[in-house]
């Protein structure tokens, strides 16, 4: 046990999660959840990991974090962004809306190291004034979502050259996965450097930003290539976050 770090001495990255009904043993109850892929892969890159649930005091630890992870999820409520919510949107979750919409533009103003994942990424969008595409089959013929819950569609995105995204995974072409019917249509005061083939946005960044950045796939699957190098590039991130506090 000695060898092991201390919680202390670990950059601490925060993991957004939501409450939901699931069912454990013989009990079916609230619960604060995400998926475990997302703190397994924090704790692979070396940090510590602390779960943020979706209430005023989860926005108040954001002054111990030395990074963000916002996770993939339900839609984001119209609302948010001004719209009239289509048929096809999930039901509004506005806890969860109004405490990761707020954390992502706390973490933009203190300049903390933020990464978006796939929900996470529209967070960013809608946090920083843009807006989203309600439901993308009437929209384009390209498959961004498999028609079997809980399973991903491949499909190639090209990312722009000198951006953050570029540096972390090279410019391009990429396969990533996907699993999404939503897309950013308006990235606001973000960037957006990243495509899929039918030109909906895919990486969204702050060139003013060391790292605030969102992707619509899931690197945090186990097997994406793209997993350890974002992770990683994270992880560098919040200890530079961390040494400079």
């Amino acid at each position: 046990m000695g060898g092991l770090p201390r919680f202390a001495d670990l950059p601490v990255v925060g993991v957004t999660c939501h409450y939901d009904v699931v069912s454990w043993g013989g009990w079916t109850a609230d619960a604060i959840i995400t998926h475990a892929w997302y703190p397994q892969r924090i704790a692979d890159a070396g940090l510590a990991v602390l779960m943020i649930p979706p209430n005023p005091v989860g926005i108040s630890v954001l002054d111990r974090l030395d990074a963000l992870l916002i996770t993939g999820g339900s839609d984001v409520d119209p609302d948010r962004y001004g719209a009239a919510r289509g048929a096809a949107v999930d039901p509004p979750d506005p806890s969860r809306d109004e405490a990761e919409i707020t954390l992502a533009q706390l973490a933009w103003q203190r300049s903390l190291p933020t990464l978006g994942i796939c929900r996470g990424h529209q967070v960013l969008a809608v946090a920083m004034g843009g807006s989203l595409v309600q439901h993308l089959p009437p929209v384009t013929s390209l498959a961004h979502d498999d028609t079997d819950p809980g399973a991903f569609v491949d499909h190639e995105v090209t990312l722009q050259q000198d951006t953050l995204i570029a540096r972390i995974l090279g410019a391009g072409r990429q396969t990533v996965n996907s699993a999404h019917h939503q897309a950013v249509a308006d990235p606001g005061r973000l960037t957006a450097t990243g495509w899929a083939s039918d030109g909906m946005i895919e990486v969204i960044e702050d060139p003013n930003r060391e790292f605030f950045l969102g992707v619509q796939w899931h690197p945090e699957v186990p097997g994406q290539k793209t997993g350890p190098p974002l992770f990683r590039a994270l992880e560098q991130a919040a200890r530079r976050f961390r040494q400079h506090q």
